[in-house]
C-alpha cells in the first residue's frame, strides 16, 4: 500500500511538471485567457517544490527561515548533579558544526534539512555509526526516501528504503513536519498548495503580460470576408507585436477595425492582489514585521522539532536523559551589535553572567579578576571561582555564608558622616552615643 501511495504521488508530480497545452496557449497565444486563477483552481493539477520555490516570497520566506537555523552552532551538554555543563570534545557536536563527511558542509546540512521539512514530506538524513560513534551525517533528498508503514493505530513501524537499500528507523536523522505517523510529515506544498498555486499562476499571468508587453487585448472586425491567406498574415501580424519585440506597429487595411476589449477583474486589481497573497504567504511562514515574533513562531518551533529529533536519534539509550543537544539560539542577535551589549549589559546587572563569560561569548580571552557577578547591593561582588563575597566600599571579605570576626570589627569601625550633624564618627562611637541617650530618656521618664 505505501509503494503504490508513493508512486502515485510520483505520477502526479511528473503530470503537474508536464508542460500542458493549456500552459502554451497562455503563455504564448495571443488568446490568453483572462481568468487564468480560476482555470487553475479548476483543474486541479498538483503544485510542486520548483513550482512553489519559483514564487519569489516563498522563496525568500524559505531561505530567510533556513538561513537562520542554519547559522546557529548546535551545543551538546549533560546534567550532573543540578550541574549543567557543556561537551567540547564529543564527535557529533563536530559533525553538527563543521564536517558532516557528506559533500554538505554543517551549514548546508542544516539548511537543507529545515528547507525539506518546510516543504517536502521531511528532512532525512542518513546516519553513519561505527559500533556505537556517529562518524557521518548524510543529507538524503526526500524525493529519494520512500517509506513502507505497517499502518498500525498502535504498534507503529516502518522501514526507509533509498534506492535498493533498506534501513530501520535509528538508522535516520528525520525531522518531520505535521506528522501523524513518525515516518513522514506534510509540507506546506501539500497543505496549503491552492494558495501556493494561486500565487504561482499570479506570477505566470504577470509573466504573460510582460511577454506581450503590456498591449491591450482585442480583436478586429472585418466588414468583408476575408481568405485564409489574409487571416493567417494577420495572425502573424498580431502576433509579432504581443511578442514584445522590435514589431510594435501592426498596418490595418481598409475595412478592418480594432476593438479594445474591456480590463478583466484580475487586471485591474492585479496588483492588491499580488499584495494580499504575499501577506497570505508570509502568515503561512509566520512572517512579521517584528522579528522577535518571526523568532518566536516561525523560528523557534522549527528549532526545538531539530532538538528532540537529535536527542532521540544521535544519543545512545544510556545517554539520553543525561546528555542533550541545544541550538545556541544567541547566535541570532550576533548580527546587531547594539541589541547585544544591551543583553549583556542587563545579564550583568541581574547578576546572571560574569563579565569573563561576555568575553567568552564573543570569543575573546579572559581577564584576571573578571570572574566576578555585581548583585547591585551597594556594589557587593561575588567570586564564582573562590565562592567569596567581596564589598569594595568596606573592604570586607564574606566567605559562603557571611562575614568574619574580623570582616564585622572592620565594619563596627568603619567611619561614616552622621546625617545629624555632619561630624565624622565611627559605628562603634554612634552606638554608645545611642545607648547613652537612650538611658538619660529612660531616667528622666522615671523622674517624671
Amino acid at each position: 500500500m505505501a509503494f503504490r501511495w508513493f508512486k502515485k504521488r510520483e505520477e502526479a508530480s511528473e503530470q503537474a511538471s508536464a508542460p500542458s497545452n493549456t500552459n502554451s496557449v497562455t503563455l504564448g497565444d495571443s488568446n490568453t485567457l483572462s481568468d487564468v486563477l480560476l482555470q487553475a483552481l479548476l483543474n486541479g493539477g498538483d503544485i510542486t517544490r520548483d513550482m512553489v520555490l519559483s514564487i519569489p516570497q516563498v522563496s525568500g520566506d524559505v531561505d530567510f527561515i533556513a538561513n537562520c537555523i542554519a547559522s546557529m552552532p548546535i551545543k551538546l551538554y549533560k546534567t550532573k548533579q543540578g550541574k549543567v555543563e557543556e561537551i567540547t570534545d564529543d564527535s557529533r557536536t563536530r559533525l553538527l558544526n563543521n564536517d558532516t563527511g557528506d559533500t554538505l558542509d554543517a551549514f548546508q546540512f542544516k539548511k537543507a534539512l529545515v528547507t525539506d521539512y518546510l516543504l517536502g514530506k521531511g528532512g532525512y538524513a542518513y546516519i553513519e555509526k561505527f559500533r556505537n560513534e556517529v562518524t557521518g551525517l548524510f543529507y538524503v533528498e526526500d524525493d529519494y526516501v520512500v517509506i513502507n508503514y505497517n499502518f498500525l493505530p498502535i504498534y507503529k513501524d516502518y522501514r526507509i528504503y533509498v534506492g535498493d537499500e533498506t534501513f530501520r528507523p535509528y538508522d535516520f536523522l528525520k525531522i518531520l513536519r505535521n506528522t501523524k505517523t513518525g515516518a513522514w510529515g506534510v509540507g506546506l506544498t501539500e497543505e496549503v498548495g491552492k494558495a501556493l498555486e494561486t500565487a504561482y499562476q499570479t506570477m505566470i499571468y504577470q509573466l504573460g503580460l510582460v511577454k506581450t508587453g503590456g498591449n491591450k487585448r482585442g480583436f478586429l472586425k472585418s466588414e468583408r470576408r476575408l481568405g485564409n491567406e489574409e487571416i493567417s498574415l494577420l495572425k502573424q501580424a498580431w502576433k509579432n507585436l504581443y511578442a514584445n519585440n522590435t514589431e510594435s506597429v501592426v498596418v490595418l487595411n481598409n475595412g478592418l477595425d480594432f476593438k479594445e476589449a474591456a480590463n478583466t477583474s484580475v487586471e485591474m486589481q492585479l496588483n492588491e492582489s499580488i499584495d494580499t497573497l504575499n501577506k497570505e504567504i508570509d502568515k503561512i511562514f509566520h512572517i512579521s514585521d517584528n522579528f522577535y515574533d518571526t523568532f518566536k513562531f516561525a523560528i523557534y518551533p522549527i528549532v526545538k522539532a531539530f532538538e528532540t529529533a537529535l536527542n532521540r536519534d544521535l544519543l545512545l539509550e544510556k545517554e539520553k536523559g543525561k546528555l542533550f543537544f541545544e541550538f545556541d539560539v544567541k547566535e541570532i542577535i550576533k548580527a546587531n551589535p547594539k541589541e547585544r551589549y544591551e543583553v549583556y549589559r542587563m545579564a550583568k546587572e541581574i547578576g546572571f553572567m560574569s563579565k569573563n563569560e561576555m568575553r567568552r561569548a564573543e570569543n575573546m580571552n579572559d581577564i584576571e579578576g573578571l570572574d566576578v557577578i555585581d548583585f547591585g547591593l551597594g556594589s557587593v561582588l561575588y567570586d564564582v571561582n573562590t565562592h567569596t563575597y567581596y564589598t569594595p566600599n568596606i573592604d570586607a571579605t564574606a566567605q559562603g555564608g557571611g562575614y568574619s570576626d574580623k570582616d564585622i570589627k572592620t565594619i563596627e569601625e568603619e567611619s561614616f558622616i552622621d546625617a545629624d550633624n555632619g561630624t565624622e564618627r565611627t559605628r562603634e562611637e554612634a552606638n554608645s552615643e545611642q545607648l547613652k541617650k537612650k538611658e538619660a530618656d529612660n531616667e528622666n521618664n522615671y523622674k517624671e
